[in-house]
């Protein structure tokens, strides 16, 4: 007797909703991303330039 393989089912992301003003799942995964991308370009700045951020926007 062999088992019928049951294919998964397909996850079902919910939608976004609609953007509006204050703290809600839009604004902060928004806010998180551009973190993210701000995070990565100070690495990448501090990587190529030999410098930390501060001092290449002539801070420190």
């Amino acid at each position: 007797m062999s088992k019928a393989i049951v294919p998964p089912q397909p996850t079902i992301t919910p939608k976004l909703e609609s953007p509006k003003f204050g703290f809600n799942d839009y604004a902060e995964r928004l806010n998180g991303r551009a973190a993210m991308i701000g995070f990565s370009l100070a690495l990448l700045i501090e990587y190529f330039t030999g410098q930390g951020l501060l001092s290449w926007l002539s801070l420190k």
